[in-house]
């Protein structure tokens, strides 16, 4: 069943514009997954939706004020979270300091190597589902075949593999069987992990009932 870049717009809230440039790509890979009812489809577009920001992010940022910064990633980065934050004369984190952020707080994991490697850069949040670390890169790349290790900028430049990436994910963690029952905040931790913050589970609850009633008439 496919979707109208009409529906995908109504969906998320965004611009027609937008939806039109992605409607073919998120289609194709909904198609290749498996994601083909009503209510499979409004819990993926949900995910997605939240994890890329209304399809407007396909690489992950990390301009966060200190505070935000340790709210998300905790210890790791608390040490330096005051020096590396967005100051409150920025209007944004520079690039710079955006990757010494993103090095320290997924080094030595899934992977990665050390803050030294750049490996937390490298295999930062790509693609509609924000694929991250590379295990998980690697494992995008053999599911996909194409050797995302050695070009991750593709899951942020490729509109057909930001869709397809986030299709396998939703594939390899079973995300239609979860739809199917409902169990949406299962699905969501299943994504964000089991520590996932009240506000990005009320974010994705509330992106998921527009698309509920958008796309199931639910």
């Amino acid at each position: 069943m496919n979707l109208s870049a009409k529906q995908l717009s109504t969906a998320l809230t965004i611009p027609l514009e937008r939806a039109m440039n992605w409607i073919n790509q998120i289609n194709a890979a909904m198609a290749e997954f498996g994601i083909n009812t009503p209510t499979r489809q409004a819990a993926f577009i949900a995910q997605i939706g939240h994890e890329s920001a209304g399809l407007s992010q396909t690489s992950e940022s990390f301009n966060y004020k200190a505070p935000a910064l340790v709210a998300t990633f905790g210890k790791r980065i608390a040490a330096t979270a005051a020096a590396l934050g967005r100051q409150a004369d920025e209007s944004a984190v520079p690039v710079e300091r955006q990757i010494r952020i993103a090095n320290i707080v997924y080094a030595n994991r899934y992977g990665n190597g050390d803050a030294a490697s750049g490996d937390g850069w490298r295999y930062r949040g790509g693609g509609l589902k924000q694929i991250t670390f590379h295990d998980n890169y690697a494992a995008c790349s053999a599911a996909l075949g194409v050797n995302l290790l050695a070009n991750p900028q593709l899951l942020a430049v490729d509109k057909g593999l930001a869709a397809r990436s986030a299709g396998w994910f939703w594939f390899s963690i079973g995300g239609s069987s979860y739809a199917d029952r409902g169990d949406f905040d299962g699905l969501s931790r299943r994504i964000n992990g089991a520590g996932i913050a009240p506000e990005s589970l009320a974010a994705r609850r509330a992106r998921w009932a527009v698309c509920k009633y958008r796309l199931e008439g639910a």
